[in-house]
């Protein structure tokens, strides 16, 4: 059998099946999307504009992908990243949320959010600080032509376990807060850790594709 399908069978089988997996398919060709589409995986996560359109034209005849943008989203490009994505995982501040609407409305589409949040300090990346999202989130859960499905989290580099546990912890009692069912939490390294704490959704690249062009790293899914 093809490596790929049997890490992705292997995969299923650890999986909780009430845990959803989002394959990384960025920096991957798209005759690796085809073959685990083939097998019945539908969820797919890229996070450069270009190289995903590009997929997706050779993907055309596949109609039922679902595919999730999980890069940092520029003002500027959230309309092109609607059109062509049914998911967006990097909502990172009230002012992106309400452009997101506003574009919505005006493309007559309804893409599904999470709430991008930083738990931790970590200048290499973006979301809503905690406290912030819950002065929000009266009035971000209103906005029109919009559905929230969660909170997403990435925990900062150097976490041992039990800094990851307690991450992922927080994270979960968040989206508690908050209502919200869906908890995009874990990646390759450290996914099992984002399991047990109560992850519904894993975002994993490396140990589904193997390491490729961008190396080995657990933390290629960022």
């Amino acid at each position: 059998m093809d490596p790929l399908l049997e890490r992705y069978q292997d995969l299923r089988r650890r999986l909780p099946p009430e845990v959803a997996l989002l394959a990384v398919s960025k920096g991957r060709p798209a005759a690796m999307i085809r073959a685990l589409h083939g097998v019945g995986q539908r969820s797919f996560a890229e996070s450069r504009l270009q190289e995903a359109l590009a997929k997706q034209a050779e993907l055309a005849d596949l109609a039922d992908i679902d595919w999730h943008f999980i890069g940092r989203l520029q003002a500027n490009k959230v309309r092109p990243v609607l059109r062509c994505f049914a998911a967006v995982q990097s909502v990172d501040s009230p002012e992106l949320a309400r452009r997101i609407s506003r574009i919505a409305v005006e493309e007559g589409l309804q893409p599904r959010l999470h709430a991008q949040v930083k738990l931790r300090p970590d200048p290499a990346k973006g979301g809503f600080d905690p406290d912030d999202l819950r002065r929000h989130w009266d009035e971000l859960r209103q906005l029109p032509a919009v559905h929230w499905q969660g909170l997403m989290a990435i925990p900062p580099l150097g976490l041992d376990d039990a800094g990851l546990r307690s991450f992922f912890r927080e994270a979960v009692a968040l989206a508690d807060d908050l209502h919200l069912e869906g908890r995009s939490l874990g990646m390759s390294g450290d996914w099992p850790l984002a399991v047990a704490a109560g992850s519904t959704l894993v975002r994993l690249g490396s140990t589904l594709f193997a390491p490729g062009p961008q190396g080995a790293s657990r933390f290629a899914e960022r």
